[in-house]
C-alpha cells in the first residue's frame, strides 16, 4: 500500500514543473490536479519567515477573517458568565458555561474547535493551560478570543477566522480552504493571508522576509509560490 501511495504522490509531483515557482493564481489552479485522494482534502499554507522566533521582539503572531472562510464547521466553546452566556449562545456558539466547563474540560472532555473568554473568565481558564495551551487552543487577547465582546469573536470564528502564529524554525502553517473550493478563492484566502503576515512584520526583522510560501493539499506535493508576485504591498524587503 506504501508503494502505491508513494506513486501516486509521485504521479503528481510529476504534474509539476522542477524548479519553477509559481504565481499565486498558478498554484491554486494547481491543486486540484495534484490531488489524488477520495476525500476533500484541507489546503494549507507554509510561509517562511525572516524571523528568529527566539527574540520575543521578531514574534509573528495574529489572527484574520478568511473571505471564503476554510470550509470547516467550527465548534465554537465560550467561556462566560451571566448576560454574556446569552450573548455567546445568541451569536452561534456551541457550548457556553463557566467554572463547571472548566471542569468538564480539565477531565478530558474536548469536542471543540475553538476557544473564546472573555476576562473575568481568565483566572478559571488558566488552570486548562496544559490542556489547551499545547493544542493551541488557549484564549489569548492578542487574537481577539479574550474579549468581552464574544458575539463578534463567536461570529468571526464561524466565519473562519485563523490564528497564524510563527514556529520555532520560523515557518507560520495555516489552512485556507478545501480542494474542493474553486481555485480563485483559494487564491483569495491566500493574499488574504500573506497579506496579514507583511503587515505584521516585526520592525526589527532584517533582509528578506518572505523566504518562501508554499501551497499544497493534505497529502499532495508542495507547490511552491514566487514571493516576488505573492503581495500587494512592496515591503518584503529592508
Amino acid at each position: 500500500m506504501a508503494v502505491r501511495h508513494g506513486k501516486k504522490f509521485q504521479g503528481a509531483k510529476a504534474k509539476l514543473e522542477e524548479g519553477k515557482r509559481y504565481t499565486i493564481d498558478e498554484a491554486c489552479g494547481l491543486l486540484k490536479g495534484c490531488s489524488y485522494v477520495k476525500f476533500d482534502e484541507s489546503v494549507d499554507l507554509a510561509v517562511r519567515l525572516g524571523v528568529n522566533p527566539k527574540h520575543a521582539d521578531q514574534m509573528v503572531r495574529g489572527a484574520i477573517v478568511l473571505p471564503n472562510g476554510i470550509g470547516k464547521t467550527v465548534r465554537v466553546l465560550v467561556f462566560a458568565k451571566g448576560d454574556k452566556q446569552k450573548d455567546a449562545t445568541a451569536a452561534g456558539a456551541d457550548v457556553v458555561g463557566a467554572d463547571e466547563l472548566v471542569a468538564k474540560v480539565l477531565e478530558g472532555w474536548m469536542e471543540f474547535d475553538k476557544v473564546i473568554a472573555t476576562p473575568d473568565m481568565m483566572g478559571q481558564v488558566g488552570k486548562l493551560g496544559r490542556v489547551l495551551g499545547p493544542r493551541g487552543l488557549m484564549p489569548n487577547p492578542k487574537v481577539g478570543t479574550v474579549t468581552m465582546d464574544v458575539s463578534s469573536a463567536v461570529r468571526e470564528a464561524k466565519a473562519g477566522k485563523i490564528e497564524y502564529r510563527v514556529d520555532r524554525s520560523g515557518i507560520v502553517h495555516a489552512p485556507i480552504g478545501k480542494v474542493s473550493f474553486a481555485a480563485e478563492k483559494l487564491a483569495e484566502n491566500l493574499r488574504t493571508l500573506v497579506d496579514a503576515l507583511v503587515r505584521a512584520k516585526p520592525s526589527t526583522a532584517k533582509g528578506t522576509y518572505l523566504k518562501s510560501i508554499t501551497v499544497s493539499s493534505t497529502m499532495g506535493p508542495g507547490i511552491p509560490i514566487d514571493t516576488t508576485t505573492a503581495v500587494a504591498t512592496k515591503e518584503v524587503e529592508s
